[in-house]
């Protein structure tokens, strides 16, 4: 069985957007882009709340037709497409670009997709990700930390209540000043 990974760019006060939704604040040069993608090829699904389902619909599934989209964004768009993506939303009715829609108790729903994929499934999203967290059931963090300071907005990991208990497992600097940390869950 594969492991739940929640996976995010983060501000180095621990925040994934701004009050105001904008996520223009992260830096994500090639290199830092190339990481993503990398990570990305080693997913067999990705699970999306609502937002960042139409947050990613907006641009990934016409990213061939920008003329400003070089390789390494044009080599994600086409790992992203091929994906498998599960949308948890009680207020979409539909969803394109490759993408199912479940709603209901994502303890339940993650039961059935680790039945139904063998390997590593990220979760994307900070509301989404809170509910598999407050449960225990991510098995990884990996968290892209931006040298930002944004003072508020939506926080990484949702308010708990125990701590949750992490080994630090991969790290890596960024030439933009970004770092990558990825912690495993100790589930104890």
């Amino acid at each position: 069985m594969g492991k739940l990974i929640y996976t995010m760019n983060v501000s180095l006060d621990g925040f994934v957007e701004t009050s105001d939704h904008r996520v223009d604040w992260s830096v994500i040069d090639d290199e830092v882009h190339s990481w993503f993608t990398d990570d990305l090829r080693g997913l067999d699904a990705s699970l999306y709340g609502r937002r960042l389902y139409e947050v990613m619909t907006a641009y990934w599934p016409t990213a061939a037709s920008d003329p400003a989209a070089n390789e390494t964004r044009l080599e994600y768009a086409r790992i992203w497409n091929a994906l498998p993506r599960i949308v948890f939303s009680n207020s979409l009715k539909s969803v394109d670009f490759n993408s199912r829609l479940v709603s209901g108790d994502v303890g339940e729903q993650l039961a059935k997709l680790r039945a139904e994929f063998d390997g590593d499934l990220e979760v994307g999203g900070p509301t989404l990700a809170a509910e598999f967290i407050r449960r225990g059931l991510v098995d990884e963090y990996r968290l892209v930390v931006h040298p930002v300071v944004l003072g508020a907005g939506t926080p990484f990991f949702p308010p708990l209540d125990r701590p949750i208990g992490l080994r630090l497992v991969e790290t890596h600097v960024f030439g933009s000043g970004a770092v990558y940390q990825g912690y495993a869950a100790t589930h104890e």
